[in-house]
């Protein structure tokens, strides 16, 4: 696996090597990232990853300068993947000067659920992920990239982004890669205390039961969003957030929507002592 942290480098490797197949990371490799690399082998004539924590979608509260950055583990689980390219750029490769243009995606996708408790989070994402497009696809003219269906609204609020701008770039989506008990693999799942990895999957369980009672149609959708919120803050969560939403565009269905079949998806965001985690099931 080459290694390089250049824009210049990345372009001049790439220049020759057919069509890339591209899986953005921040580091700190899981399983579920490296699911996305072994996607990734079947969509393109190289893979390349990248390694960037990437500053412009840190709300200045959050954990930038706490973010786990593990460089060799990361490098081996690549390598081991088959990973054949590794852009990893410092912040002077790839932001030389304070970024001023910036990507400002649809409110109506990104100002809701993440970008309403994250104002300016994908703001930060679209931005990164452009300049990576660039980078990454420049000489090949277009390829593929790979995200997971964990981070359910960055994918949607990219794919948009690849339309509007008619990106020559084919957005792939990676199923969610869970533990034994169902929690959702996750950089921040590091920050659990044990006692608190235990409770984790709760989540997901809430999520579960949340769209099993709305495909039921138990009650009202509204309802049924306010039970689940209340069964996790009782189980001692600080839910943001649990809904049900159009997998379209994160809309919230019309009423019937649920027992006519309409493609839906449950989303949760909610801090478990001092970690915040997120998931989403599609029903």
């Amino acid at each position: 696996m080459q290694i390089v942290h250049s824009i210049a480098d990345l372009r001049a490797i790439l220049a020759s090597k057919g069509r890339p197949a591209f899986v953005p990371t921040m580091g700190n490799l899981h399983d579920g990232h490296l699911s996305l690399v072994r996607a990734a082998r079947q969509h393109g004539d190289i893979v390349v990853a990248s390694i960037f924590v990437n500053r412009l979608q840190f709300l200045p509260h959050e954990d930038f300068d706490s973010y786990p950055r593990t460089w060799a583990q990361d490098c081996a689980k690549l390598e081991s993947e088959g990973c054949d390219l590794l852009f990893a750029p410092r912040e002077a490769d790839l932001y030389p000067e304070p970024q001023t243009f910036k990507i400002q995606p649809d409110a109506q996708l990104a100002d809701i659920l993440e970008g309403h408790f994250r104002p300016g989070f994908f703001t930060g994402v679209c931005t990164v992920v452009m300049k990576l497009f660039s980078a990454v696809f420049f000489a090949s003219g277009g390829g593929t990239a790979v995200f997971g269906k964990k981070d359910y609204q960055q994918l949607l609020v990219i794919r948009r982004m690849v339309e509007q701008f008619a990106l020559p770039v084919n957005i792939v989506a990676g199923d969610t890669a869970r533990a034994d008990d169902g929690l959702a693999l996750s950089s921040r799942n590091g920050y659990l205390s044990p006692d608190e990895r235990q409770q984790a999957m709760a989540l997901s369980q809430a999520l579960k039961q949340l769209a099993d009672a709305t495909r039921a149609g138990q009650a009202p959708l509204a309802e049924l969003e306010a039970w689940a919120m209340q069964s996790l803050a009782a189980q001692g969560w600080e839910p943001d957030y649990l809904t049900v939403r159009l997998r379209r565009d994160l809309q919230p269905p019309a009423e019937g929507a649920q027992l006519a079949g309409a493609p839906l998806v449950a989303l949760g965001a909610a801090r478990l002592g001092k970690t915040r985690l997120i998931d989403n099931l599609e029903f």
